[in-house]
């Protein structure tokens, strides 16, 4: 009689787990220890099978036998090694401390914003107290925007650095 898997495993999945639980004893013949549902399902659906198209010949389960045991388990973590000496490099590195004025929208000192107006390429340099634009500077973003177009404008909107969410 062949087995209908598909038919078994959607009995097995409406079952419950202490359904699936005597099913497994039932099927191995011994006690369960666990109450993973699909992991139960699984053994239960793959002991069916091997019962009843036969399970691994014995010649199949002495090739794994011997796999297995060649295979080389650590056991415990490999000892750590030691680091090479990263005194040269920390030599070559630079560091400098960065004054952070609190808006997170607005960029590092040194960066050039670039927007396109009204056919003109706009370029902005942030400066570390304010911005320089045509060789001017400017307390605030929305001060060259405003110079720019001659309205007030949000200088964050105008160069696209206020992204969604932030407070305006």
């Amino acid at each position: 009689m062949p087995l209908k898997v598909t038919k078994e495993l959607s009995a097995l999945e409406r079952m419950t787990t202490r359904e699936l639980r005597d099913k497994y004893e039932g099927v191995f013949q011994e006690a369960c220890r666990s109450n993973h549902r699909t992991w139960l399902i699984k053994r239960i659906i793959w002991r069916m099978q091997a019962n009843l198209e036969g399970d691994l010949s014995e010649r199949a389960r002495q090739r794994a036998a011997e796999i297995a045991n060649d295979a080389d388990l650590r056991m415990k973590a490999p000892p750590r090694r030691p680091q090479p000496d990263a005194a040269p490099l920390a030599a070559a590195v630079k560091t400098a401390a960065v004054s952070f004025s609190g808006d997170r929208r607005l960029p590092f000192p040194g960066t050039l914003l670039t927007r396109e107006y009204k056919g003109r390429t706009i370029q902005v340099l942030v400066l570390r107290n304010g911005f320089e634009w045509e060789g001017e500077t400017y307390k605030s973003l929305s001060a060259v925007a405003k110079a720019i177009t001659g309205s007030h404008t949000s200088g964050f909107l105008f160069f696209g650095l206020a992204g969604k969410g932030d407070d305006q």
